[in-house]
Formats: C-alpha cells, structure tokens, sequence
C-alpha cells in the first residue's frame, strides 16, 4: 500500500535544482525505472460492448466471428437470373424469361434465389412486353450485381490489430462480423493533486472577484484534457496548501488509487516550493529540472511503482511539460505511438533570441501570405496561458542555437488543423475590439475561415505589409501635420504599392479613469504635476502617437508623466490595469472603458482603417472578411459596444503607388 512508505512528511523541504537534464534523457531516465519499477506496462485488458468503444484501445486483435455478407446477397434492385438464360441477348433478338420462373424480382439486400447466379438491374430490362414475362435486351455476366459471401469481411479475417485507437467505423466493421463485445485496454486513472495557499477551485469564488494573491485553479483542466485526448481518465483533488505533510498525505492517497499521480505547482525552488522533497519522501525523484523553456521546474519521480509527474505552476509550463511527459506515458502505457503534430515551413516576422544550451518552445500564429507560410510570435511568458488559446503552432529552438532571425524559415509544429492555418486572413497591426467582432462573424458565417490577429501597434503593422508578412493591417496614425489619418504613414512605408484603407469605424479615444473619477482627471494636462500614474500603449501604436500628439499640444513632457514608459499592448489591458488600481489613467477607447466599468474622458474621435495592398485585396478570403464587415450584423454589434460610429463603415480609400500620383477616390 502507498501509506505503508516511511516518513510522515514534517521534515519535507526545499530541494534545488538536482540538474538541467536534457529533454529526451531526462523522459529515458523517468521510464526506464518506471519500467524496472514494474509500473510500465500495458494496461490490463476489459471487456466491454462495442458499441461503447469510441476511442479506446484494442488489447488484441479483432477477428470475425462470421463472414459480411453471410449469403450471396444481391446488390441491385431488379430480377435474379440464370446467367446462361440471357446468352445472346440484343436489342434485336431480347430474350424473355417468365416472372417468376426463370427470373423473379429481388430487393437490394436480399438473398440471392437458388439456382440465380446474377441480378439484371430493373432499369435495363423491358417490362410489358409479353404477360408475366420480362425482355432482357443484353447478357448478363455470371455474378453480376451479386455480392458473394465474404466480400466485406470473412469469417477468421483479422480486422485489426491490438494496439489500434478505434474510431467509429472500426466499431461498424467490427458489428457487421459479430463482435458485440471487445477486448480493450484498461483507461490510464492520473489522479492531479493541485498544490499552493494562492490557488483557489473557481467554484470558491462565488459572485466574487478573485482576491490579490488569489489564483484560479485550472491547470487541473489541462491535465484532465491531455488524459481525455490519450484515451485516460482524470480525478482531481481538493486544492492543497503549501504544507508538506497534506501534501505527502494527499499524494500517497492518490498513489493508492491512480497509475499516474500529476502535482500541480510547487515544483520549482522557491520559498514554498515542496513537492520535490515530498516526492523525494514518499519515491525517488529521477529529474528535477528539464533543460526546456517554458517548462524548466520538471519533476520526474516513482513512488511504489507509479510515475508521479510534478509539473510547474505556470500554465504554459505545465502543459509543454504535459506535453514532454505525460502523453508518451499515457501512450506506451496503452501500447499506442503519440500522436504525431503535421509540420510546415514558415518565415519568421521578426528576431528571436534564445538561451544556449535550452531548448526553447515558441508559439506563433501562421497564415499563408503570398504563398508561404509566415508565423508571428506571440508572448514568450510562462504565465500567458491565453498563448495556447490563440497559438496555431509551436517552433522549437533547438538547445545549441541561439535564436533565429527576422524572415529564418523555420519548422513549425502545427496545434490547429493545415487547411485551417491556411484559411487564415493574418492581420498584423494596431489592437481594437473590432477586430474581434469581426473575427467572431467572418468564423460563424465561414466555418473553417479565421482571422489571426496579431497586436504589433500601427507602425508595426504597416511594417509586416512591407515585408509581406501579413494580409492586412490595422491602423490609426495621425499625421500632426495634415491632420489626416494612415495616408502619409502608408506612402512612405510602403512605396510602390497600391493600397486601400477600408474604415471599420470611427471611434472614441479618450482617458480611462476609475468609476467616478476621483482624481477629477478632465484633460491630458492633468496627467502631469500631480502624481498621477499612467499606463500608457508601447512605441509604434497608434494610440501612443495621438497621446504625444495631445501631450505637445499641451506643451507637456512626458517625462513629467509617472508611468510614462510603462506600457502594454491592447485597449483592454490598458483598462485592466486601471481597474484593478495599478494606474490612474491610460488612453484608450470607450468600449474599452465599458467593458471594465470605467469612467472615460473623451478626447478625439478617429478613424480605425485596415490598410490593405492590392495583392490582398484580390484574395478571395480577404474580401470574404470584408464582406463580413459591411454587413449589418457587423454594425449592430459594433454600436451596441459603445463609442463607435459606424456610419462610414466599408468606405474605401485608394492610395496609388508613388509612381502613380494622387490618392484614388473613395469607393
């Protein structure tokens, strides 16, 4: 029994790093003594009812109990005939064969007559003729349209080996040849035990706003959805605290019942990280600590036979390490192979610089643009699980590489489904929420069609379409001069193309304030002298070019602004960051504030566009979304956002190659 093991858990500590194993040998070392260990086996075999089968695993393989069809079944509508009876047939010289007698009706399906060797389908014969009698007007060859015994399956016939994943038509097959029960492997049972004082169950929080320091625990739903996707089954323990001695108590508790015990957090070497000296307690830890990034603070341990994986707390963390370990665990357990990702070629958008010595897991979105495949980095933190969400693939960098540079074709790991990847309008450029409106339309009304959206800031956008990286852009750049929008920036960035700006709105940009505005925050000029803070958007957004627009204006420095060069990447971080109390104001658009329950300051109204190159705008896919945008159902959602007017929505600005002249007109 697991309780059985010495110790009680009071002298558990912190442990160190034991090593930075390289991947491939720290998963060898961690399976082969699981394998000595005796908890490496093929799962047990069950018997269970075919029909329950979807998914799971045959522990040997599948014969036919009896032969599909059984009978010589014929495979037309139509008569069943002596083929001799027909010998010489022709539209001149018809041979008649009296029904019944020497022909007789038959159904699809049904057995073939005695003394019948083919079926003539009832189109081909001439009926009325002669009384009870039907005119065959060409031979018919011996079994013609007859479906002998066997065709399908044979009685004895292997149908499929042990080790195969049945899907829905292997259980069809394996109904037709009479196996109404099957030999199956046993689920896999992990049992995840989340560990830490922050982590609280969602169900806990009530009507509640998490707490500061409080976390929401669902690392155990990616545990759980990696066993359901490898053919195991998932329990999860109540949240433990950081105490060594529950945490010792709920892993052997755990141990009793599962073949794989999965530790939630508390893997690395902080001050109240335990799992490796509990671990240590209760087994023997083979690896703490994987050569890999994201997903460093690995445990690899066995405890009275059992694997026990310790993963990181950090979501991204957890599931490469879920990824690394537990699903070729779950795989060689139930004696199948993991299922292998498909790969593509793609040109990186920009530089990527990578430690030596680790190898380093990158997720990207991709999109094929002007017939290759571009994949745009998403953020690189440990903690920003919603990279796995927006994620279309995963480049690794190898641990002797330092990196790769802007426009390197690299090998890219698909997470979605090719032709998905390859329906993919890639839009690169300033963040704002109508983006995501449309991206929700354009998928509902073309199912299998997306819009991978990626938040560089309006200069970077425009720096994506110059390189050819990206399908469209969007943008807002004030030209402080003319006092118009994207024109002047799209003629000097990207010279020689014809373009188009497709206005999706105007919209509100204003100061987000705290409900109520307590600091009394009416204008930019408040921002300084009073020890404010601000958020404010990084280098390159559109945003941050009408804030320094407005702030010479005001003839304010902005290094006389707290927080000036604190930034982040969307209109809703920047609301969130307010709300939650880390600034005092940040500039942005009312939905944003809206959506956070903000006060707003208005301040301009301005045109968001999506720069467009010809090459983009004769893409089928491209004008499909565009379409989507024109539409009502665009504009209803759209209003009811607050602080957009999408009276101008689907206006068309041409802007000719500087070669050609003047800007086009408005279409």
């Amino acid at each position: 029994m697991a309780g059985d093991r010495a110790g009680d858990g009071a002298g558990a500590r912190r442990t160190p790093y034991l090593s930075q194993v390289p991947l491939e040998q720290a998963r060898e070392r961690w399976f082969a003594a699981v394998r000595a260990a005796g908890g490496l086996g093929l799962m047990p075999p069950e018997r269970i009812d075919t029909a329950g089968a979807l998914g799971r695993v045959l522990a040997e393989p599948a014969f036919a109990r009896f032969s599909s069809p059984s009978y010589h079944a014929c495979a037309m509508d139509g008569f069943a005939v002596r083929a001799a009876d027909t010998f010489g047939a022709g539209e001149g010289s018809p041979r008649v064969l009296a029904v019944p007698g020497a022909a007789r009706y038959v159904d699809t399906g049904d057995p073939l007559p005695p003394g019948c060797d083919a079926v003539i389908m009832i189109e081909d014969v001439h009926i009325g003729g002669t009384a009870g009698a039907i005119e065959i007007l060409a031979p018919a060859a011996p079994w013609q349209h007859v479906r002998p015994i066997g065709e399908d399956v044979a009685a004895g016939e292997m149908l499929l080996p042990s080790g195969w994943r049945l899907r829905g038509s292997d259980l069809a097959v394996l109904t037709a040849a009479g196996l109404s029960r099957i030999e199956v492997r046993r689920r896999p049972r992990v049992v995840v035990v989340p560990t830490g004082d922050e982590i609280v169950a969602l169900g806990d929080f009530g009507e509640r706003q998490p707490a500061a320091g409080e976390i929401v625990e669902s690392n155990s739903l990616l545990v759980r959805g990696v066993a359901a996707e490898c053919g195991a089954d998932a329990a999860v323990t109540p949240v433990v605290g950081d105490r060594p001695a529950e945490i010792r108590a709920t892993v052997l508790d755990a141990l009793d019942r599962a073949d794989v015990v999965v530790l939630s957090a508390g893997s690395s070497a902080g001050s109240e990280d335990f799992a490796a000296g509990v671990l240590g307690e209760v087994g023997e830890v083979l690896v703490h600590g994987v050569a890999t990034r994201p997903g460093k603070p690995v445990i690899l341990a066995v405890s009275g036979g059992k694997p026990v994986l310790g993963m990181p707390g950090y979501p991204v963390s957890a599931w490469l390490c879920l990824d690394n370990f537990l699903r070729p665990l779950l795989a060689a357990m139930l004696g199948t192979a993991p299922e292998a990702r498909e790969r593509v070629r793609a040109r990186l958008t920009r530089r990527l610089a990578s430690p030596l010595g680790v190898r380093e897991y990158l997720r990207v979105r991709l999109g094929r643009v002007g017939g290759e495949f571009v994949a745009a980095p998403l953020a690189r933190g440990a903690g920003v699980l919603s990279s796995l969400v927006r994620a279309d693939g995963l480049v690794v960098v190898p641990p002797g590489l330092q990196g790769y540079e802007a426009g390197a074709v690299v090998e890219t790991e698909l997470l979605r489904p090719r032709d998905e990847v390859e329906r993919a309008v890639v839009a690169i450029g300033s963040h704002d929420l109508a983006l995501d409106v449309l991206a929700d339309l354009f998928r509902a009304r073309h199912p299998g069609c997306s819009l991978a959206s990626i938040n560089a800031g309006s200069l970077g956008g425009l720096q994506a379409l110059a390189r050819g990286e990206a399908h469209i852009a969007g943008s807002h750049l004030l030209d402080e001069a003319s006092g118009e929008y994207n024109v002047s920036y799209v003629r000097r960035m990207l010279p020689g193309l014809r373009v188009a700006l497709f206005c999706l709105a105007l919209r509100q940009q204003g100061l987000l304030v705290a409900p109520g505005n307590p600091r009394g925050i009416a204008a930019v000029e408040d921002l300084a002298g009073r020890g404010l803070r601000l958020i404010n958007r990084q280098r390159g957004a559109g945003t941050r070019v009408l804030l320094d627009f407005l702030l010479r204006q005001a003839g304010i420095d902005p290094a006389a602004i707290k927080g000036y060069e604190r930034v982040v990447y969307t209109h809703l971080a920047v609301a969130a960051e307010v709300a939650a109390g880390g600034a005092d104001a940040g500039l942005g658009i009312l939905a944003a504030a809206r959506a956070a329950g903000l006060d707003f300051v208005p301040l301009a109204s301005e045109p968001y566009e999506l720069v467009i190159p010809a090459r983009s705008w004769e893409d089928p896919l491209v004008q499909e979304l565009l379409d989507v945008a024109r539409g009502e159902d665009f504009r209803r959602v759209m209003n009811g956002l607050g602080g957009y007017d999408t009276s101008v929505s689907g206006e068309v600005r041409w802007i000719e190659a500087a070669e050609g002249g003047a800007e086009g007109a408005s279409q």
